[in-house]
C-alpha cells in the first residue's frame, strides 16, 4: 500500500484553507449555501447551485460510497509504494458532492465501486488530508 509519508501536500488558498484545516477535528467540511442547502466542491465564493454567495463551510458525516475507483501500480512519485487506490467518494450528504482521495487500510484489490467508506485524516505540516477507509463488516481483502 501507498506510504502515506510521502504525500504530496495541496496549494492553500484562503478561499481553501478552512477544507484543508477542517480535519483537525477530526470532521470533514464543505462549503454549504445557507439560502438553498447546495454542497459545493471544491469551494467556491458562490452556491454552484443558486449563485448564492452566502456560503460557507459546514461539517458532514464524512461517510460515502466508491463511486469510482483504480489501482495504480506504477511509482509515478517518489517516496510512493505501489499498488495505491485512487478513488471518487460520494459523500452522504449529497448525490453529486464527491470527493478525488485515497482508500486506505483495505487491499488495493478489494475496493470497489459500491463499497462504504469512511474520512481518516492524515495530519502533515499544517494541512489535515482527508483520506477514506472501509466503513462496515465487509470484508477488506483481495
Amino acid at each position: 500500500m501507498a506510504d502515506v509519508t510521502a504525500r504530496p501536500l495541496p496549494l492553500v488558498t484562503p478561499l481553501t484553507a478552512p477544507f484543508w484545516a477542517s480535519g483537525a477535528d477530526g470532521r470533514l467540511r464543505f462549503v454549504r449555501c445557507r439560502d438553498c442547502g447546495y454542497y459545493t466542491h471544491p469551494p467556491g465564493p458562490r452556491c454552484a447551485s443558486c449563485l448564492s454567495q452566502h456560503v460557507a463551510f459546514e461539517p458532514v458525516s464524512g461517510r460515502g460510497t466508491v463511486h469510482a475507483c483504480t489501482v495504480n501500480r506504477h511509482t509515478w512519485s517518489a517516496g510512493w509504494d505501489v499498488p495505491y487506490v485512487v478513488a471518487v467518494v460520494e459523500l452522504d450528504e449529497q448525490p453529486d458532492l464527491r470527493l478525488l482521495s485515497n482508500v486506505i487500510g483495505c487491499a488495493p484489490d478489494a475496493v470497489h465501486i459500491g463499497q462504504r467508506v469512511r474520512v481518516t485524516f492524515q495530519h502533515q505540516d499544517d494541512i489535515w488530508l482527508p483520506l477514506f477507509e472501509p466503513d462496515g463488516a465487509e470484508p477488506c481483502h483481495a
